[in-house]
């Protein structure tokens, strides 16, 4: 097990569902942490956390009010710190495609900010978030997710002599997180409604859980040579299913795919499959050789016992050879979402 007591880490975005569950993971595993701070620009977020993970009883951690926009911040924020975790960003597709440049600012300029602002302080290992929706991105979310993806990847042949690694864990749906389908569902089905909107009857998404997804940054930190996009192997559902599975007696209305909405997710593609490594658990997608990297795909190969994905392999929630049921939906909504589900 990684071990981070006497360490300090920092998690942008560390109000929100991800940042909670990493923070409960580091607090339990590691008693020692020398400091946890927690960065995010909601006060009221803070406010929130801070009940659940007081100072008095935490004497690590830190509340920090700042915005990945501010470069400044993040200096000041950086500063002793070991290792960044990077999950803040803007994630609604819908209000991306309305607010575009707002989503930019954040999501790119925000990540270009954390990766100067490591390299100034010294910090030693960033890993960033991102999303199914970067790989052959249609919505502005997904694209600005791919260009900051880009941009951590980079960032590793810019570091010079410092001892810093930059790598990225994409993985899809999270279930139970703020915004996603089962608790959509879930409210929907509590406060009476009458049907269920169903965008596609054909819709499939990744599943993954948010300890799954701590436990892939946990990975990431304590294997990464930095420039890896680390992917899961997960399962997938469909749309309808989780329907049934949360609440069977309602008429399932289909309403017609959003803007910016994919029928099924993509985590790696085609054009990917020449740089990407089957790791077990996981598959790594490695940096593209360059002039500025070394990178020997057979030496990684043989350090994690991977091997190549086959020529034009792709990766995406139809194509999957794991499913979730309804049965097994229904049992994971009691575990990771509502202990009190009952149908």
């Amino acid at each position: 097990m990684l071990n981070l007591n006497g360490k300090s880490i920092l998690i942008t975005g560390g109000t929100g569902s991800f940042g909670k569950m990493f923070t409960k993971l580091i607090l339990e595993r590691n008693p020692d942490v020398k400091r946890l701070v927690i960065l995010s620009r909601d006060e009221q977020k803070h406010f929130q956390m801070a009940q659940e993970f007081p100072e008095d009883k935490y004497p690590a951690i830190r509340y920090f009010i700042g915005d990945v926009r501010d470069k400044s911040r993040l200096v000041s924020a950086f500063e002793g710190i070991d290792v960044v975790i990077h999950a803040a960003a803007m994630k609604h597709v819908h209000l991306a495609e309305y607010n575009p440049m707002e989503c930019v600012k954040t999501n790119i300029n925000g990540a270009e900010n954390v990766i100067k602002a490591a390299l100034e302080c010294g910090v030693k290992d960033v890993v960033a978030l991102s999303t199914d929706k970067a790989a052959a991105p249609i919505n502005l979310y997904g694209a600005t997710k791919l260009a900051s993806d880009k941009l951590f990847i980079a960032a590793n042949n810019i570091k010079g002599n410092r001892n810093i690694k930059f790598s990225v864990v994409r993985y899809g749906n999270v279930m139970g997180s703020n915004g996603s389908v089962m608790p959509f569902f879930l409210n929907k089905k509590k406060s009476g409604a009458k049907f269920l909107p169903i965008t596609d009857d054909k819709m499939t998404r990744f599943n993954i859980s948010l300890e799954d997804g701590c436990e892939m940054v946990f990975y990431a930190i304590e294997k990464a040579w930095g420039g890896e996009v680390f992917v899961p192997k997960i399962p997938s559902y469909k749309i309808p299913d989780v329907a049934t599975a949360i609440a069977p007696e309602l008429e399932q209305r289909l309403v017609g795919i959003r803007p910016g909405e994919k029928l099924h997710e993509e985590m790696i593609t085609s054009s990917d499959s020449f740089n990407t490594v089957d790791l077990g658990d996981y598959y790594a997608i490695l940096p593209q050789k360059s002039p500025y990297s070394n990178y020997s795909k057979e030496e990684y190969k043989k350090a994690f016992n991977g091997v190549d994905v086959p020529e034009g392999f792709s990766y995406d929630s139809n194509n999957n050879t794991d499913w979730e049921t309804v049965e097994s939906l229904r049992q994971l909504v009691v575990k990771h979402v509502d202990v009190d589900f009952k149908v």
